[in-house]
């Protein structure tokens, strides 16, 4: 009874003196809750700071969500070739420990996510080499160079991040299924040389026996490509593949082998430039496959190089195929291109934010870590490449390291993107010289990639229903900010 009289009297006050349940202040914006990260052509290289989360408040430099979700984005980084894991395995291992855990830690470091690793031997191998030299796929074994150099890194490399994802590519089949253009007589070479049909099944086998190995080894492959460059007959190891020929390939023997196998690798198709190597029955390679329904349901997507052509041909990928992913696997620097300030603005905007913006999923680079002599590469190979980074070859200390444009664009972009990131739509606020796009990272927290080309600072602010992020990008700069709400 008592409870009830005291129930009468709250809502008889509460009806004389207009009640209302007390309002809920808005959270204070949490003072340096936003990471910012900063390289410019200047001086400043991956530059940490942070700024204030602000009450939410659009102005003329907002930039806005429209709800819409674009692709999901798998990850930025290196090519861990053969060359890479020599020089490094000759570091001191404290010194090794420090640079892999600035590359790969999530906590810790970058948090790269995306690797390459050859399928045998390549032009910055130690040898040339397949897994199955001697005829017969009785002859599958791991090859002792890859147990000596490669798995030792990727062990060190899983043991920091074990959500590294692979894809993994070869420069050449072994000799022994080779034939030349005429289809008529074996071809004993690893530079150029071709397929034989006769070998598709063996060689999807090898493939599958491959990825296998791999993966009792504690390294998944997320992704294969069924040859790298398939349009140059140069280099230390090389196979020349038409379209037509890969696509029979993979439609009659790779796809098939995969599935048989029980194995989830995706496949990539061409890895290659796009200007198609300026080959006129080549153009529009992938697509070419992916118009055979019979091949294009083992393909998952394309992978893409820029030694040729522009970016620009992937809009008509996407257009055509929009249920494929794309990915850029390989770009290198070198005597012939490099140079600091120009690649740091243009590489970021043409490889990474013109990738992105197309609906690609992932980047990579091509070595990881070159000496200062640029070495060691093959015979017939490139001579004249730069790594993402570079070590002296007479201390192979972590304080020797030289850190190439390369190395900051993958920094920007692992830092802030964390793997499923899934690029957003966005409005409002653009200016000429001011690109950006803006990811949710599966935690809920959000990235945005920057360049600003102008000559004087940019400023854009990013708002959602909640806060305001505004950021300020010096001249000539990429920027990579990161929040959680």
């Amino acid at each position: 009874m008592k409870t009830r009289i005291a129930i009468f009297l709250l809502a008889a006050f509460c009806a004389a003196f207009s009640c209302n349940p007390p309002v809920q202040p808005e959270p204070v914006p949490e003072e340096g809750a936003v990471k910012v990260y900063t390289t410019n052509t200047s001086g400043l290289r991956f530059q940490e700071s942070s700024v204030a989360l602000e009450a939410a408040e659009k102005s003329d430099f907002s930039v806005l969500l429209t709800g819409e979700t674009l692709q999901t984005v798998e990850g930025f980084g290196f090519a861990i070739t053969q060359a890479s894991c020599f020089n490094l395995l000759r570091m001191p291992e404290a010194d090794r420990k420090q640079f892999l855990t600035e590359m790969f830690s999530r906590e810790k470091g970058l948090g790269s996510s995306l690797i390459r690793v050859c399928i045998g031997g390549s032009d910055f191998s130690l040898d040339e080499f397949t897994w199955c030299d001697k005829q017969g796929l009785d002859n599958f074994a791991v090859h002792p160079l890859d147990e000596q150099y490669l798995f030792p890194i990727l062990d060190e490399i899983f043991a920091i991040n074990p959500k590294v994802k692979i894809i993994a590519s070869p420069w050449s089949c072994p000799k022994w299924m080779k034939m030349d253009d005429n289809g008529r007589t074996p071809f004993d070479s690893w530079t150029s040389g071709r397929l034989n049909p006769v070998c598709y099944q063996e060689y999807a086998n090898y493939f599958a026996l491959w990825i296998r190995e791999m993966e009792k080894r504690g390294y998944p492959i997320y992704a294969i490509t069924l040859q790298n460059e398939p349009l140059n007959r140069g280099n230390s190891m090389s196979l020349y593949m038409s379209w037509e020929e890969q696509r029979d390939f993979l439609r009659d023997a790779v796809g098939p082998a995969l599935a048989a196998a029980g194995l989830k690798t995706k496949v990539l198709l061409f890895d290659h430039n796009y200007n198609f190597d300026n080959i006129a029955s080549q153009v529009n390679y992938p697509l070419h496959i992916l118009e055979d329904p019979a091949a294009a349901k083992y393909a998952a997507g394309t992978a893409w190089h820029n030694y040729g052509g522009s970016v620009s041909t992937l809009d008509r990928v996407h257009e055509q195929f929009p249920d494929k992913d794309i990915f850029f696997t390989e770009a290198s620097i070198g005597t012939w291109n490099y140079n600091y300030e120009r690649c740091l603005i243009d590489d970021f905007r043409e490889i990474f934010l013109g990738t992105l913006s197309r609906w690609g999923k992932g980047v990579t680079y091509w070595n990881l870590m070159l000496d200062d002599k640029r070495s060691p590469y093959r015979p017939g190979g490139c001579s004249t490449c730069y790594g993402g980074v570079t070590i002296s070859s007479s201390t192979y200390s972590y304080g020797s390291i030289d850190r190439s444009s390369q190395y900051y664009q993958v920094a920007h972009c692992s830092k802030v993107l964390d793997p499923g990131a899934v690029r957003l739509g966005t409005k409002g606020y653009t200016n000429r010289g001011l690109t950006y796009q803006w990811y949710r990272n599966p935690d809920g927290s959000y990235g945005v990639l920057l360049l600003n080309e102008n000559a004087v600072e940019a400023k854009v602010v990013f708002t959602t229903d909640r806060h305001s992020v505004t950021c300020k990008v010096p001249p000539m700069a990429i920027q990579s900010v990161r929040w959680k709400e």
